[in-house]
């Protein structure tokens, strides 16, 4: 089974465990009080993504996370981490996973980093549909996990209606857009943005007009390749906000093109590619 296949298997088990653990939740929010219920919906998480035998260390000097005590917009709440060691060829962060305690479908994605980076810092938003714990979870190339955790005050994110006209969404579905951020320069840590117009339905949100249920449909694999080489690839789930968005590192080797492949939830791809301008080295 490939690596998106297990993360795939993964987002499906999760999803059929989250109706039984919010209302578990629920449950034990009335008879053990908040602090219990909020502990039983990442041990359950735990279990599904990395088994119980597998230790998760403290983040310190490997990852920091940064998130909003109390989100603005709980649908589109800023997430930020910085990696804090180089992508280097002996030791580097080679998978990075963000969850949502509280969620629906508490597993945002997991990220997939390689020494192509340079860094493996990385800038998104998510959904975020109750008080929870946003967690972020690094794997590095020997196999240890690491764990940053931040406490985010926000509610109903995963059924918020979208941002814009639905019609205007669907139509405008797949298009892309890269931004190189500031100069960059050949075998340099240089830093992109990338975002593809998605309205990433959760399957939580009531049509407008209608008031009938949107079914599920969002962005589940994202692919970014620069010459050829694999630099960042992404395998999500509903709790990635609409409009998926990521600032992300990459160290150019010269002046080559980056290449974008989406896949949703109802099998549609989108490619795009845009020619990259590299200066010379400093």
């Amino acid at each position: 089974m490939t690596s998106a296949q297990t993360i795939a298997s993964r987002l499906a088990a999760l999803r059929l465990a989250a109706a039984a653990t919010l209302l578990l939740a629920a449950l034990l929010a009335v008879t053990a009080g908040p602090a219990r219920a909020a502990g039983s919906a990442w041990d359950d998480i735990r279990q599904q993504l990395f088994g119980s035998e597998r230790e998760i260390l403290p983040a310190t000097g490997i990852i920091a996370l940064e998130a909003p005590y109390r989100a603005l917009d709980a649908a589109t709440v800023p997430i930020v981490v910085t990696a804090q060691i180089p992508q280097a060829e002996a030791r580097y962060i080679r998978t990075l996973t963000l969850v949502v305690d509280d969620n629906p479908a508490p597993l945002v994605g997991t990220f997939h980093f390689s020494p192509a980076n340079g860094i493996a810092s990385i800038s998104t938003r998510v959904r975020v549909n109750a008080y929870t714990n946003i967690r972020a979870i690094a794997e590095t190339n020997d196999g240890k996990l690491h764990m940053a955790a931040a406490y985010v005050k926000a509610a109903g994110g995963c059924s918020a209606p979208a941002s814009g006209d639905q019609e205007l969404a669907l139509a405008r579905m797949g298009q892309m857009r890269m931004k190189q951020l500031g100069a960059w320069r050949q075998n340099e840590i240089s830093e992109a943005q990338f975002m593809v117009s998605h309205p990433n339905y959760s399957g939580f949100q009531q049509d407008q007009v209608s008031q009938l249920w949107i079914p599920a449909h969002y962005v589940r694999r994202i692919e970014l390749t620069l010459g050829g080489r694999e630099i960042l690839s992404f395998d999500g789930d509903i709790s990635i906000s609409e409009n998926p968005s990521f600032r992300f590192f990459v160290k150019p080797q010269g002046s080559e093109l980056l290449r974008a492949r989406v896949v949703d939830s109802e099998d549609k791809v989108f490619e795009q590619s845009w020619p990259i301008e590299v200066e010379p080295s400093s």
